[in-house]
């Protein structure tokens, strides 16, 4: 059975639609990154599952149980914004205590539950320490600690890392997804960090233009992107103008080429092949066989893990990106022979 449900919630501010029809199921447990540019709707669609906002059609479910209309504090989801929003004048335990303290629960209780969870974030020992004497990370713990106080059925986090510098971020991220699977928390995740979403999430939806333009796990996003939208904002895709022939057959400049079958082809229409760099083999000899395009090095950049090719194919630039041990070693103005693998080029809806 789903835990969160949302169908068909849509939200407008005046003329601005900024959550199109938008539905939704969430297991319980489930951790799920809500992924997309700014002003895509997924801090709107948030908040609207948080109860800050109420959504202008559609409605919410949890666990079967209709909560479109009720109020934030009655849900009692954990939340975590971007902010933190710690009470700088309350000491680090008596902020992961607000909530029991608001419920009524005796000083004891509060004590347990606090110490319980600051040994949960890694934090023992440490409830008497100011908010001010805390590092970025331990201050992340606290509000997550803070978060997780009324054991909440959904724990909602809008873009809790962006403040950190990228290693304890990435610190971060790795404690958090513990702490999650640990818990089993149906977790809900804003981001516009497309490495965090795929590193974290047991399913992203990718969102745009208020609509969720693709929903799944994060390797079939990337290997199998819905349409460009999805292709040019997870990861680095080629994305090349075609003549599609038939269902698995496509023309790029004077080449003809093999691609992944298409569900619902256009014969003779134009459309845009996906593939990403690393799916890409270089060659200097230009092999026999299908799927493989000539172009003229432009540019190369050694990043010692890997190696960025661009390449001038038919006027439009091509990224290849090849292991070390895999590369050819030619140079900026050679021809360079591409293989583009048949089941790694999709024809990708508009």
């Amino acid at each position: 059975m789903f835990g969160l449900e949302i169908s068909k919630v849509t939200k407008a501010f005046g003329a601005h639609l900024a959550v199109d029809d938008v539905s939704l199921s969430i297991p319980q447990g489930e951790f799920v990154c809500f992924l997309g540019p700014s002003g895509c709707g997924k801090t709107t669609l948030m908040r609207m599952i948080a109860g800050l906002e109420s959504p202008g059609e559609g409605s919410i479910a949890l666990n079967g149980r209709d909560i479109t209309r009720q109020p934030a504090n009655v849900r009692k989801f954990g939340m975590v914004f971007q902010s933190l929003a710690l009470f700088p004048h309350l000491s680090v335990g008596e902020n992961v205590a607000f909530s029991l303290r608001l419920q009524g629960q005796d000083a004891r209780q509060r004590k347990a539950r606090v110490d319980e969870l600051l040994t949960l974030v890694r934090l023992p020992g440490m409830e008497k320490r100011a908010v001010s004497q805390l590092s970025g990370g331990q201050r992340q713990r606290v509000a997550i600690a803070r978060a997780l106080a009324q054991e909440p059925p959904v724990f909602l986090l809008d873009e809790p890392f962006s403040a950190l510098d990228a290693k304890l971020r990435e610190e971060m991220q790795i404690e958090l997804r513990l702490l999650q699977k640990r818990l089993q928390i149906t977790t809900i995740l804003v981001t516009h960090d497309q490495r965090e979403a795929m590193s974290m999430a047991d399913s992203i939806a990718v969102m745009g233009d208020g609509k969720i333009q693709q929903y799944g796990s994060p390797l079939s996003i990337y290997r199998a992107p819905a349409n460009t939208f999805v292709a040019n904002f997870i990861g680095l895709s080629n994305l090349l103008p075609v003549e599609v022939l038939d269902h698995e057959t496509v023309r790029f400049g004077a080449n003809i080429l093999k691609v992944a079958p298409m569900s619902q082809p256009a014969t003779a229409s134009l459309a845009t092949l996906s593939i990403r760099p690393e799916d890409i083999q270089l060659t200097a000899a230009n092999g026999a066989g299908d799927n493989t395009v000539s172009g003229r090095i432009t540019f190369i950049r050694d990043m010692g893990s890997s190696v960025e090719v661009h390449l001038d194919c038919d006027g439009r630039d091509v990224l290849s990106v090849v292991q070390p041990r895999d590369w050819m070693g030619a140079g900026t103005g050679d021809i360079a022979h591409l293989r583009l693998p048949r089941n790694q080029c999709r024809v990708l809806a508009a």
